[in-house]
């Protein structure tokens, strides 16, 4: 029992290391990454062809976290890692949906991409919301946004703001309109699927819909507040 409780305190400690330090320094690569290119179901590319350069969000346009967290968790700012609204709502609809509907926030999916497996199972769950919680006790909003833009995967070994601008937009993500914030958020879930450059019609749908849910959540002016 004694060498359990010290193998977790080890564990514990070593997370809280590894998650102060990404506070500070952006990972070299994530496990997702890993996952994709080991896996050739996923994945037709190797770990040379990966495009990954993660960048300060002083150098992304407001648009593209404003299009996001419109897209994807418009809580964000205001729960602790969990929208238990959309969780309820979820599995409230999983009893009839042949498509599982998902109701990860920004911070589990960071946890998720930058330290676990992809497989669903209750051990990957509990772990996910583990590193949720830490990641929203030392990490600042504006980090876990910032990590999310840079890591989250945006094509076919396409990974973060930098490469998804330059690749799609032939322009640096600070340069990112509006509309094109919103076409790489309309992208989401399935972006290997998915090309912003070229747009199939419910890409274009799904972009109009955002932008909408951009200016209802309060705009430019709003994330420009949040991320002082």
């Amino acid at each position: 029992m004694k060498s359990f409780i010290q193998i977790i305190g080890i564990f514990f400690l070593f997370n809280l290391f590894v998650i102060l330090f990404f506070r500070f320094v952006d990972p070299s690569s994530t496990a997702f990454i890993y996952q994709n290119v080991e896996n050739p179901i996923k994945s037709l590319i190797n770990l040379d062809d990966i495009k990954y350069k993660p960048t300060g969000i002083n150098k992304i346009s407001f648009y593209l976290p404003l299009a996001v967290i419109a897209s994807e968790d418009q809580k964000f700012f205001d729960h602790f890692g969990f929208d238990f609204d959309q969780i309820e709502k979820a599995m409230k609809e999983n009893t009839y949906r042949k498509r599982k509907r998902g109701a990860s926030t920004i911070t589990m999916q960071v946890s998720k991409n930058l330290f676990l497996w992809s497989e669903r199972n209750l051990i990957r769950k509990g772990l996910e919301a583990y590193y949720t919680l830490l990641l929203e006790l030392l990490w600042s909003k504006k980090r876990i946004i910032e990590c999310y833009l840079n890591i989250a995967e945006l094509g076919n070994g396409i990974y973060g703001a930098r490469y998804a601008s330059t690749i799609y937009y032939k322009k640096e993500p600070v340069k990112l309109s509006i509309t094109e914030s919103a076409t790489i958020a309309a992208i989401l879930p399935n972006p290997k699927k998915r090309n912003p450059a070229k747009p199939s019609g419910y890409v274009i749908s799904r972009r109009d819909d955002i932008i909408k849910q951009m200016n209802f959540i309060g705009g430019k002016t709003y994330i420009e507040q949040k991320l002082k």
